[in-house]
């Protein structure tokens, strides 16, 4: 298996993290996004939108990271963590909040992310009426999550699956900023974020974002 990215891109944090969560080995293809080589052709004919990631095992190709995670939990299903539900219901369960975190969630926070980190890499001015207002889309999430975590101990159900995983790289972003605040202040989602942090294929992933910035 090949992984085409980088170690700061949240997506391709997504994959490792799954990667790792399965037991499985691979091979990072650095993909240098400060040259733009994710916008060459060479990269094109891997992800027609010149975004990173996009993976290779065999003759399949991928890319769009949640794609990707879902087929590794299911086509190396009998490895490492189980990430997925056999049961239908339960798997219906999970792909709603899947669809939350995608839709909401990661909405939210990339925008966030975007204007109070990344911005200032590039020399360029925060947006603060863009802050407030997905600000306040994220303060909405956290209540749906609050609840949500009263049902269940993880946002898919009662065990870790690709809903809790594909939050990490975002969570993790929002913990560098004062918006951690609004994580901290949710008594289940503060416990689940601690919970979810710590594991194991997420701290290797944050040593191979220190090894690769």
């Amino acid at each position: 298996m090949k992984v085409y990215g980088h170690a700061v891109s949240t997506a391709s944090q997504r994959v490792f993290a799954c990667l790792y969560e399965k037991g499985l080995d691979f091979e990072l293809v650095p993909v240098n996004l400060v040259t733009g080589e994710h916008k060459k052709e060479s990269f094109l004919s891997l992800n027609p939108f010149g975004q990173v990631p996009a993976f290779e095992d065999g003759d399949l190709k991928l890319f769009e990271s949640r794609a990707i995670t879902q087929y590794i939990a299911l086509n190396y299903a009998g490895k490492g963590n189980k990430l997925v539900f056999d049961d239908p219901k339960k798997a219906a369960t999970m792909t709603v909040w899947k669809e939350v975190e995608a839709l909401h969630f990661d909405t939210a926070t990339t925008t966030l992310g975007w204007e109070l980190i990344f911005k200032s890499l590039f020399g360029l001015a925060t947006d603060p009426k863009v802050v407030e207002e997905n600000e306040a889309k994220l303060v909405k999430v956290l209540d749906v999550y609050e609840a949500r975590l009263g049902q269940s101990k993880y946002m898919g159900g009662d065990a870790f699956s690709l809903v809790d995983l594909h939050h990490l790289p975002n969570i993790q972003t929002m913990m560098g900023t004062d918006l951690k605040k609004h994580f901290e202040s949710r008594p289940k989602v503060s416990a689940w974020c601690a919970d979810i942090l710590c594991r194991p294929s997420w701290v290797k992933v944050l040593e191979m974002k220190k090894n690769q910035a």
